[in-house]
């Protein structure tokens, strides 16, 4: 079993659950409408969105918010949903958190639709990464848009300029670590042989021959399952086609998994693709993935000697100036 690794939360973390912000909610309490499911079409969202208002949040995390969103969506940065360099997929503590949702009017009962820019399959890390946050928060009906806002705007759907605006909710956050991995939890993993450890990333970035914020190999035991491999273009694929995916590759959610990446985000597609779309039990998310998991320099396949790594990383930066 997965147990809580106190260690990587903050303090503000640790006193959030005595926070007590008083703030009005919204007029009328939510639910998901009929059909909801985790991933949505844009005439799908369109539909919702004619027949129940604004009683759905749909929230824009990535792209040019201001030139053009889909009507009364709200806009939250990708970069306040995580932290910053060098470890951008540590979490955020509670407190903060806490505080984006209730801006956004959002309580524990609200739908809620996030939306990324659709310029790519990799953006689409950015929706499944604040999704996993929303959800390990304890909102209870989710969805992103296949295809991002490019899809929404390709259907030649409404699209708006003008800023929404939001009453805040009295939401009061509580964390759920049904869904997570801390770095603790993967060592422990690794060394026991109890879960599947899937590398999200690319195969140069597995095998150890290209690396970015994290040291190049792979944790200890893991297997490569891309995330591409779950998209046709810019778009997810189905429940059937990410299950067929995943027994090929010899994963068939008999064992607990671990998604990782570099920084959490592309290991978020993957923990979406095979949490919410394929339904596989018990699959986690290690948010803080690689950048972590390497500056604790902890026991790694595919690494490269120091020699050839010195060697790599001299090439890397000489062919930075050109």
């Amino acid at each position: 079993m997965i147990r809580f690794d106190a260690s990587n939360f903050t303090p503000a973390l640790a006193l959030s659950a005595a926070l007590s912000v008083t703030l009005a909610p919204m007029a009328a309490k939510a639910e998901a409408p009929e059909g909801w499911s985790p991933l949505l079409e844009p005439a799908q969202l369109a539909g919702y969105l004619d027949t129940y208002g604004d009683e759905i949040r749909v929230v824009h995390i990535t792209g040019d918010y201001a030139q053009g969103h889909i009507p009364e969506a709200g806009w939250s940065p990708y970069a306040s949903w995580r932290s910053d360099m060098p470890n951008p997929g540590a979490l955020r503590d509670l407190e903060h958190l806490q505080l984006v949702v209730q801006e956004l009017g959002i309580d524990t009962d609200t739908p809620v639709v996030v939306v990324h820019s659709g310029r790519d399959a990799t953006d689409m890390g950015a929706a499944a990464r604040v999704y996993w946050t929303l959800k390990s928060l304890g909102i209870e009906d989710l969805a992103l848009l296949n295809g991002g806002f490019a899809a929404w705007t390709a259907a030649n759907l409404p699209v708006q300029t003008a800023p929404a605006t939001f009453f805040p909710s009295d939401y009061q956050a509580q964390w759920s670590e049904d869904w997570r991995a801390s770095t603790a939890d993967v060592t422990a993993l690794a060394e026991a042989g109890d879960a599947r450890l899937l590398d999200a990333r690319p195969a140069a970035f597995f095998d150890g021959s290209t690396w970015s914020v994290a040291a190049p190999g792979t944790i200890h035991g893991a297997q490569n399952l891309t995330y591409e491999q779950f998209f046709d273009g810019s778009r997810l694929v189905g429940a059937e086609q990410i299950r067929q995916i995943a027994a090929e590759a010899g994963y068939t959610g008999a064992t607990t998994a671990v998604s990782f990446c570099n920084t959490g985000h592309w290991a978020a597609i993957n923990w979406f693709a095979l949490s919410e779309l394929a339904q596989y039990d018990d699959v986690r998310l290690y948010a803080e993935s690689m950048a972590e998991y390497t500056a604790l320099n902890l026991p790694r396949d595919n690494a490269p000697n120091r020699l050839v790594y010195a060697y790599r990383a001299s090439t890397r930066w000489v062919s930075s100036l050109f």
